[in-house]
């Protein structure tokens, strides 16, 4: 799994909570990664933009504190790839797991 990929499957993991605005789905994966991953904006919002395009994610306006906000969501074809993705990365950390193999 790339970082490209990485990052898809930590966008629809917050969404999966609940749905959330672009900064506080980035400020989540930095908040519940504890300060090691970081989405950037010049990289969440093409993802972002790629994940509604493909019907993983559907987003909609809404007015807060008379400012317009993108608010996400996930959809059920993103649950479907999420639960995918969360068993590659799995199999992923198992298989790196077997290679480092137990500690000293």
């Amino acid at each position: 799994m790339n970082t490209r990929e990485q990052l898809r499957m930590l966008i629809l993991a917050v969404l999966d909570r609940q749905p959330e605005h672009g900064y506080a789905i980035a400020q989540a994966i930095k908040g519940r990664s504890e300060g090691l991953l970081t989405a950037r904006e010049g990289t969440l919002y093409p993802a972002l933009h790629a994940l509604e395009a493909e019907g993983l994610i559907e987003s909609e306006e809404h007015e807060v504190g008379g400012r317009l906000r993108r608010e996400y969501r996930l959809t059920e074809s993103g649950r479907r790839v999420l639960a995918r993705s969360r068993k590659a990365w799995q199999q992923q950390v198992n298989a790196v797991q077997a290679v480092l193999g137990g500690q000293s």
